[in-house]
């Protein structure tokens, strides 16, 4: 087809066309997921100290500052392989957020199933036992800044591992356990505690900190009452209390839109 019949209008000798149109909408709305993906995340403060650094490179040609210019030139494909290592997480995420598109799944099968049922195991047996639990999974907001304030793992998802962590005689059982894209990233993290006054006094810090991190992020998060065995599941700034297990698989399932 003629690039001129595509056009939706001229501007002196320049034409917009449909096919610009569309370009400009894909490039905005990669954008859109990007700043997504890494809002919550030091990566914003990294992007920010690049754009200074290529907004000085820009006035140093301008300004014909050779042997400035040279050093950027220079650092140019060292600046490369550094934007991949240092976004390495958030270009995984991007990636896996791809992946998972309704288009993508009609050909590949990605089974976030088996993850929930092992989150829904382990939060039963933590009830059964009397052990307490906090539990985020994240969805599409970035947690790179609660991810660090505690211990790395990189570990399957397991039910018995997620047990053993909450183990009261666990060094890790303090604080909260990340699920990100599959695996457990991190325990031992520390969340934002809520001032909602609709949360009765009687729920404790694990329960505070559970809606206070739903209130900054779209993680869903489930707490297991040391005091009670109840589960509890917060999202959105809601807690909704004292779920069964069957109730506890059913809500992760419409959550992450997990199909049976």
């Amino acid at each position: 087809m003629d690039r001129l019949s595509l056009t939706l209008f001229r501007i002196d000798f320049l034409r917009f066309t449909i096919i610009d149109l569309l370009d400009i909408l894909v490039i905005s709305y990669i954008l859109y997921r990007l700043y997504l993906l890494i809002r919550g995340t030091r990566a914003i403060q990294i992007i920010a100290g690049w754009i200074i650094i290529l907004l000085t490179s820009l006035v140093a040609k301008i300004l014909d500052m050779k042997t400035l210019s040279w050093i950027f030139e220079s650092l140019s494909t060292i600046w490369l392989v550094a934007f991949v290592i240092v976004f390495q997480p958030e270009l995984r995420r991007m990636l896996l957020y791809l992946g998972n598109l309704p288009l993508i799944r009609r050909f590949v099968r990605i089974s976030g199933s088996k993850v929930i049922n092992e989150v829904v195991k382990a939060a039963a047996e933590l009830s059964n036992l009397g052990f307490g639990g906090l539990i985020v999974l994240t969805r599409e907001m970035g947690l790179r800044g609660i991810i660090e304030t505690g211990i790395q793992l990189q570990a399957e998802v397991s039910a018995p591992l997620i047990i053993s962590i909450f183990n009261p005689l666990s060094p890790l059982h303090d604080g909260a356990l990340i699920i990100q894209n599959e695996l457990i990233e991190a325990a031992k993290c520390i969340l934002p505690l809520s001032q909602s006054d609709e949360l009765e006094p009687w729920y404790g810090t694990r329960h505070r900190a559970a809606l206070g991190l739903s209130e900054e992020s779209d993680a869903v998060i489930i707490v297991v009452s040391e005091e009670t065995h109840y589960i509890s599941v917060a999202m959105t700034g809601k807690l909704i209390k004292n779920v069964k297990e069957d109730e506890l698989q059913e809500v992760l399932e419409k959550s992450f839109k997990v199909e049976g």
